[in-house]
């Protein structure tokens, strides 16, 4: 067995009974290796009666050499925002729906986990990004993310006017109905859905996909991940536009604001089975061809 994982972090999203059923056969599992389990409280509650070690999602990361997360890749999303300043290290299991981030199936969870116990896996480092809003020049609100970063008009479906600046330049003003701004991570999720490209985890890159631009020839543009990304709510936007990070962290803006977002200092360390391929998830969630000829 591996001695570097000896306390072992379970976050689970409790909302479902197959999560439930999942954190029951992983715990059983650490115990039978006599590992040290503890429980997030949230997760805690659904066990009923243990003897498990309880923390706080905030506290989890400060006492564990591993945390698993078992849920949908929100799930870890969520978490990774809660673990990123302690440097533990993330693995998921996933009972969502893509299970970009958490690629262990359920059925797997005996085989998979015990051969990562025993250091059979590889780590992969992703970075976060730092939005900071800004109000008459004072930070009124910050948040990690680990997806993306998305203005948007808010429920309303109306157009935005902002200025976007990269590294002090000015790029342009747009109307639209927003802008993401994703990491590598993000750029399978909603970047892909607005339009924006696939990018390798490994690049050291950050997107910015339009909304729906008033204009034909407004594109996705990447551009290097250590850029300070500067945008500007314009004056005359009549409604105040929301800002949301990885979808779940939401806040509301005003005109006049200045978003700024950089890259975090933070990082997450993703934990991954041997044989885990990034082309090989991107074939089976995005459902691209697979392979033709054999090789010679």
């Amino acid at each position: 067995m591996n001695a570097q994982f000896r306390n072992i972090g379970v976050i689970g999203r409790v909302d479902t009974e197959s999560v439930i059923s999942s954190v029951r056969q992983l715990v059983d599992l650490l115990e039978l290796r006599n590992l040290k389990v503890i429980l997030e409280e949230q997760t805690s509650h659904v066990l009923g009666q243990h003897t498990f070690q309880v923390a706080t999602r905030k506290l989890i990361g400060e006492v564990c050499d591993l945390v698993i997360v078992v849920g949908g890749d929100g799930s870890l999303l969520g978490a990774a925002r809660d673990l990123a300043r302690h440097d533990v290290p993330v693995l998921g299991i996933n009972r969502g729906r893509l299970g970009f981030l958490s690629d262990i199936a359920p059925d797997d969870v005996n085989t998979t986990v015990a051969s990562i116990l025993d250091g059979n896996f590889d780590t992969e480092q992703r970075f976060l990004l730092d939005m900071q809003l800004k109000r008459d020049g004072a930070i009124i609100e910050r948040s990690l993310a680990f997806n993306d970063v998305v203005l948007h008009s808010g429920q309303a479906p109306k157009m935005l006017n902002f200025e976007l600046h990269i590294e002090g330049d000015f790029v342009y003003s747009q109307r639209s109905d927003g802008l993401i701004i994703s990491t590598p991570t993000g750029s399978t999720a909603y970047s892909l859905s607005g339009g924006g490209p696939i990018m390798h985890p490994k690049l050291n890159a950050i997107v910015l996909v339009p909304m729906f631009p008033h204009t034909l020839s407004s594109r996705p543009l990447v551009i290097d991940g250590n850029s300070e990304i500067k945008i500007i709510i314009a004056d005359n936007n009549p409604e105040s536009p929301s800002i949301s990070c990885d979808g779940q962290v939401n806040l509301t803006a005003k005109p006049g604001d200045i978003i700024y977002i950089h890259k975090s200092a933070k990082r997450i360390n993703l934990i991954h089975p041997k044989d885990h391929v990034f082309y090989e998830t991107c074939r089976s969630k995005l459902g691209w061809g697979t392979q033709l000829i054999g090789d010679e």
